[in-house]
């Protein structure tokens, strides 16, 4: 089969792949990123770890291009907890793939895209967060080996307020 017969079309959605890591130690606090003041999106807002999927890589390639690229870290285990389309009413859209890490070693440091910091789970609501990151958050610590995942679709509102749907 050719690329023309992969039904590719502009008449269809097509989306942007982006990758969210969120890190997990063994006593169950989780590593987020507070975006740097130069970031286009999430400015000083404490986010997962992630970005884009770059040409030639695989999902999976790319998450953990992304975790040593802005953490230092390696992970033993990179656990494919969901996946979400966000709807930008704009074309391309955007698709992100969320994973667990466990088992992490390297020597952690800061980078470009932000500063780190772990976080017992209760303590995440009192720094400002990416408004989904609490629900995001949530699913993945439940997430275990094995586990169904989950799909999400966000939409943007009248009021451009976010509108969160999942199944799984």
């Amino acid at each position: 089969m050719g690329v023309r017969a992969q039904g590719v079309s502009q008449d269809r959605y097509t989306v942007i792949p982006r990758v969210l890591i969120f890190p997990f130690a063994s006593d169950g606090k989780v590593l987020l990123l507070k975006g740097s003041a130069h970031k286009r999106i999430w400015a000083g807002l404490w986010n997962g770890i992630g970005g884009h999927v770059e040409a030639g890589e695989s999902i999976i390639q790319a998450a953990q291009r992304e975790l040593q690229e802005e953490t230092g870290l390696l992970a033993e285990r990179l656990l494919f907890c969901g996946a979400v389309i966000v709807e930008t009413q704009t074309r391309p859209g955007i698709v992100f793939f969320v994973f667990k890490a466990e088992g992490l070693n390297g020597n952690q440091h800061d980078s470009p895209e932000g500063n780190l910091r772990w976080f017992a789970l209760d303590e995440i609501h009192q720094v400002p967060l990416v408004e989904d990151v609490p629900t995001l958050v949530g699913k993945v610590s439940r997430f275990q080996a094995g586990s169904q995942p989950f799909w999400g679709l966000y939409r943007y509102d009248a009021d451009n307020q976010l509108v969160m749907s999942f199944e799984g």
